[in-house]
């Protein structure tokens, strides 16, 4: 699985950083849902400002989907010996 990051300023200038955002096909099932989530947690930052400047979308999507399907989303592949 791919992952992108975000970085911009926010309204009062405070230079806030989203990592852990899943990249995903179109015709992928999640991805309208990801899509929508992702912003609106854009929004909740903007109207919330806070002290952090980096959040995990990651983190942020864990307790808001089901475990099988967050499980599936963004399970990690483990590769044998390192390869």
């Amino acid at each position: 699985m791919l992952f992108k990051s975000l970085e911009y300023k926010n309204s009062t200038g405070q230079k806030i950083k989203i990592v852990d955002i899943p990249v995903l096909d179109k015709n992928n099932p999640y991805f309208f849902m990801m899509k929508a989530r992702l912003e609106s947690f854009i929004l909740s930052l903007n109207k919330n400002p806070q002290e952090k400047s980096c959040y995990s979308f990651r983190d942020y999507m864990k307790p808001k989907m089901r475990w099988p399907d967050y499980k599936k989303l963004f399970s990690l592949q483990e590769f044998k010996n390192n390869a």
